[in-house]
């Protein structure tokens, strides 16, 4: 694969209806396409959103194909303990930007929104524990459910609502991630992804 016709190998393609920095809104677009090169390598290393994909239910598959099927196939491949380090870093990065230990991206007017109406930016805070969530779903049992299931769904939403204190979401993500670190170490999966059965499957589906 080329991109544009400049002799560079495709890696990613974003694009958005609304300009670079603006956030999304009903309707709009948002629209990410990766290489299967670059796809695998970022689920293998344990990309939090990448390895969702993997887990969506067929309601939810607008397009499905052999070449999908035989990716879900290699899931127990992919999945590995190294996930846990990134599940950790984001929800760390989560809750720095809530706290203000780490700057906001951008502060637009939802965020805003959220702020003055709540008293902290709601969203970050859901981000953060849905994270939580997830990872230690996926280290504990090797997958991920979608949607998030009950009753962590409905504590996630009041969080998104502003009906959890601050301080109350932050303890939530604080035993999480203390769950994510101790099954780090723990976890009944692969150390390491097997990354030598995946670039042998790349290989023979590139050449294909």
């Amino acid at each position: 694969n080329e991109a544009m016709g400049l002799g560079q190998p495709f890696e990613q393609f974003v694009w958005r209806t609304q300009p670079e920095g603006m956030p999304s809104g009903p309707g709009d677009v948002d629209l990410s396409v990766y290489s299967l090169r670059k796809y695998l390598r970022l689920a293998a290393n344990g990309n939090p959103t990448l390895l969702n994909l993997l887990f969506v239910s067929p309601d939810f598959r607008h397009i499905d194909s052999p070449l999908a099927k035989e990716l879900r196939s290699l899931t127990p491949d992919i999945i590995s303990r190294e996930a846990a380090a990134r599940y950790l870093g984001y929800l760390q990065q989560q809750r720095e930007r809530l706290t203000g230990e780490r700057g906001q991206k951008r502060t637009g007017a939802s965020r805003k929104r959220f702020i003055g109406e709540h008293g902290y930016d709601t969203k970050y805070a859901m981000h953060m524990c849905r994270l939580g969530v997830q990872g230690v779903e996926l280290l504990t049992t090797g997958k991920i459910t979608l949607p998030v299931p009950e009753p962590h769904r409905s504590l996630l939403m009041e969080i998104r609502r502003g009906e959890v204190q601050q301080s109350e979401a932050i303890y939530w993500a604080e035993k999480l991630e203390h769950e994510l670190k101790t099954l780090r170490q723990h976890a009944d999966l692969p150390e390491h992804p097997n990354r030598a059965v995946l670039n042998e499957w790349l290989a023979e589906t590139y050449v294909g």
